[in-house]
């Protein structure tokens, strides 16, 4: 090998290395009014219209949703959530996603049937929302329930339309590795 290519080929694995970071890499920021140090994804996890569903509205601009854990630090209290945000497109519309039992995550052992939580006050939401007419919540999320996210393979949200149908939305991309991720960079993956 020619040494004027070491130096390339160095650059070029740098590069790469930058390139493969996830835009999902967990953030954690700050709220100086309150002094509460919050823990998120750089992006939410995008969700999309199930395989079946797409085939609906493949003419129709179809909703979105998205979800992203948070972790609040109030000085060694933690506390954890699950944001959830549902982009409404012109297909079947979400009914209220904060009543009780609208929400269900499924994972490869079983449903998780989610719970509205009050969150603390912060001075800015830990997500943006994709669009402002979309209907915005948090979860209750529980370590134990993160790493069971983690774990699986499958996550899909069902979410009850006004109809009283199922809309399910499922992750473009492997979400397992993301979650895994952002439990390692709060401590939390033993």
């Amino acid at each position: 090998m020619r040494p004027t290519l070491i130096p390339l080929i160095l650059l070029l694995v740098w590069l790469a290395g930058c390139a493969g970071q996830s835009s999902v890499k967990p953030v954690e920021t700050l709220d100086e009014t309150t002094g509460i140090t919050v823990g998120a994804l750089k992006q939410p996890i995008e969700l999309v219209p199930s395989t079946q569903a797409a085939v609906l509205t493949m003419r129709r601009r179809a909703s979105f949703a998205y979800l992203g854990p948070i972790e609040w630090n109030r000085s060694g209290d933690l506390s954890y959530a699950l944001w959830i945000h549902i982009a409404p497109g012109n297909d079947r519309q979400s009914g209220d996603i904060r009543t009780p039992g609208a929400l269900t995550l499924l994972l490869d052992d079983g449903p998780i049937v989610l719970s509205v939580i009050d969150t603390p006050s912060v001075g800015h939401a830990p997500y943006k929302e994709a669009v402002s007419w979309g209907q915005t919540a948090y979860f209750d999320l529980t370590v134990a329930m993160l790493k069971r996210m983690a774990a699986s393979h499958k996550l899909q949200l069902d979410v009850r339309a006004t109809d009283d149908s199922v809309i399910n939305f499922a992750p473009g991309l492997e979400t397992s590795p993301v979650l895994t991720q952002y439990l390692q960079a709060r401590g939390l993956s033993n």
